[in-house]
């Protein structure tokens, strides 16, 4: 168990229409954790990860970030999702911005910062994602990878407590993923609390403090990731992984 839970779901249930999506989840994630939810598609994966920060409200339990109820809507809520930053498989990045610009604007208008604060902050993290040359440009001139380089960048300025990823490479070719999971590897590192779902099995072995399995909308394992991969317990988990590790 996590010694200082920073987001916690209890018995959280959530339904489109008679679909029955996330069924009685309860998960903790500790500060400075780093938990990948795995498993196969439909599994609940996206929905259990955008439920954190309210992109979809759940029908009953409760989510808490920091020991507190997530904010219904209004100002509590854009500064809850200032607080739990969200990385998606698509990067939503303003195309008729430059890159310092994308990553600037949530910091003057959220967090209220001056221009040339959030400019130099912008900069010190395009800096960390080692695109700081690349400022001036558009997304339309960088690579996927560069371009989801830049969407961390963007999250990472309103200095979250925690950091979700939905797919983030799932997009991208496949020579450019390494350069995304490298920078989650240094937040990881740097003790960053994240909650990633990917496909990424090597990220999960190297990064995860956990491995969440899920199925059916329900997680059947939560374990380390090397007890998870050499021994799951399981059926469900064990076919999966003979599926994916044959590549």
């Amino acid at each position: 168990m996590a010694v200082d839970p920073l987001i916690e779901l209890r018995d959280v249930n959530k339904y489109y229409g008679e679909l029955h999506v996330l069924r009685d989840i309860s998960l903790t994630v500790g500060k400075g954790e780093v938990v990948v939810v795995i498993g196969p598609s439909g599994s609940g994966k996206s929905t259990l990860c955008r439920t954190v920060n309210r992109l979809e409200t759940i029908q009953s339990g409760s989510i808490l970030l920091d020991g507190r109820p997530l904010p219904e809507e209004g100002r509590a809520l854009a500064r809850l999702r200032a607080e739990v930053g969200m990385v998606f498989q698509s990067f939503n990045l303003f195309a008729h911005k430059t890159v310092l610009q994308n990553v600037s604007l949530a910091q003057t208008k959220v967090r209220r910062r001056k221009r040339d604060d959030a400019d130099r902050r912008s900069l010190e993290l395009l800096e960390r994602v080692g695109l700081a040359a690349h400022a001036a440009k558009y997304p339309a001139q960088l690579s996927g990878g560069q371009q989801q380089r830049v969407a961390i960048a963007r999250a990472l300025a309103m200095e979250p407590k925690a950091l979700l990823f939905d797919e983030p490479t799932s997009a991208l070719d496949p020579e450019m993923i390494n350069e995304v999971l490298e920078v989650m590897r240094q937040l990881a590192r740097d003790g960053m609390t994240m909650v990633v779902v990917t496909h990424e099995m090597g990220f999960a072995r190297s990064a995860a403090n956990r491995v969440v399995f899920m199925a059916d909308g329900r997680v059947v394992e939560d374990r380390a990731p090397e007890e998870f991969f050499t021994a799951p317990r399981s059926e469900r988990a064990k076919d999966f992984l003979s599926k994916i590790l044959k590549h």
